[in-house]
């Protein structure tokens, strides 16, 4: 296996970061994180898995986190106007500019297309990907995510969990990390605090940014409710969510999956806002399969 990367890419006016796994010549699979999250979040060994089922696999950070491009210009995200007055006003950038930033990427490799598997936020901006460039888009994962952020249905205890201060010590930020895990992550798969605790340090190494990740949050609200959108997609589609997840509520899968025509369903029992390591085997012989069904229609 050939794995090239770490780079940096100019795409959609910006500077992306990313990395890939596998062999350049494989079926190409881009990979999106969510809310705030770098592209370390995607385990190494999960790349590694997918890259071993025939995937080239890129991970990116998006705008705002990570190494990709920061946009301290922009005007301060004001999210008590969001709430109180549904005012989006102050949003920088929307969905449709992150799934930009995607295919910018996929131009700077001299990819025309991919199939793409996004992750909460990250699977929003998936379905922008699928239901704006059909032709770039070969297949749609879609996890933990939603087509309206009417549908997250978030229990008070993810919520507050999330709307802690940001940690102002590299031990604070590991300690936060691991206990958020707890909250938001899967009650029936034993909780892996090595990784989160690792994984927070070297996020806290990169450097955080709680105004980039309100900026991340504001376009959400400002893309507003996609149901027509995503109803629109017609790219082979897999859905897959944990019917334990008290950030993005299982509901917002199953109408996910209800709106797309032809979606398949994964409900992954025990499964929270995280991908367990004992998922990763039956994710990624679902996510093969889905490519294949996508390169070789009945």
């Amino acid at each position: 296996m050939s794995v090239s990367g770490p780079g940096i890419a100019a795409a959609n006016g910006i500077q992306i970061a990313y990395d890939t796994f596998g062999d350049r010549g494989s079926r190409p699979l881009l990979m999106v994180m969510g809310l705030g999250a770098p592209m370390l979040t995607w385990h190494p060994d999960m790349c590694d898995l997918l890259a071993g089922r025939g995937f080239f696999v890129i991970r990116y950070d998006n705008r705002d986190v990570g190494r990709s491009t920061h946009l301290h210009d922009a005007p301060q995200a004001d999210m008590r106007s969001a709430l109180a007055r549904g005012d989006f006003s102050s949003a920088a950038y929307t969905l449709d500019d992150m799934a930009e930033d995607g295919f910018g990427l996929l131009d700077a490799l001299g990819l025309s297309a991919a199939h793409v598997l996004g992750a909460s936020l990250g699977g929003m901006i998936a379905q922008t990907m699928a239901a704006g460039h059909p032709e770039r888009a070969l297949s749609l994962t879609s996890i933990m995510s939603t087509p309206s952020p009417a549908l997250t249905n978030t229990t008070p205890e993810a919520g507050a969990a999330l709307m802690r201060p940001p940690a102002t010590s590299r031990e604070a930020a590991i300690a936060q990390s691991v206990e958020i895990a707890r909250v938001i992550g899967s009650p029936g798969f034993p909780s892996d605090d090595a990784w989160r605790a690792e994984l927070a340090g070297l996020i806290w190494h990169q450097g955080i940014d709680p105004p980039g990740v309100m900026r991340q949050w504001m376009a959400v609200q400002a893309s507003g409710d996609r149901t027509e959108a995503v109803r629109g997609i017609r790219v082979p589609t897999l859905v897959i969510h944990g019917d334990s997840d008290p950030l993005v509520n299982v509901t917002a899968g199953r109408r996910t999956a209800e709106l797309i025509k032809g979606a398949e369903l994964m409900v992954v029992p025990g499964m929270g806002h995280d991908l367990p390591r004992p998922v990763w085997p039956a994710l990624a012989d679902a996510v093969s399969a889905l490519a294949a069904k996508a390169e070789h229609p009945e």
